[in-house]
């Protein structure tokens, strides 16, 4: 029997688990975290063999989620010239 880590179903519950805690705590991050999750779970469902050992499944999820984050980011983030200013007060 495969270790607990090696197991799709656990990053499949992680995923989920970091998708409904962005809901609770919107910031992207948890999103991103949970992404690389479920993209490790859809590998190891599939029988790609990333899970040869513990630092290269965690390699793969440190890849996605970074990658992911940085997607995240660039579509969902601040962009330039968004940000508002004033240059005097409202009640002048």
């Amino acid at each position: 029997m495969d270790p607990l880590w090696a197991q799709w179903w656990v990053w499949g519950i992680a995923a989920v688990t970091l998708g409904v805690g962005e809901v609770l705590l919107p910031s992207y991050v948890l999103l991103g975290f949970g992404i690389g999750a479920g993209l490790v779970a859809i590998l190891l469902l599939i029988g790609v063999p990333v899970a040869a050992s513990w630092t290269v499944l965690a390699l793969v999820f440190a890849i996605a989620s970074l990658a992911s984050w940085l997607a995240l980011r660039r579509w969902l983030g601040v962009h330039h010239g968004q940000v508002k200013t004033f240059d005097h007060d409202i009640n002048d």
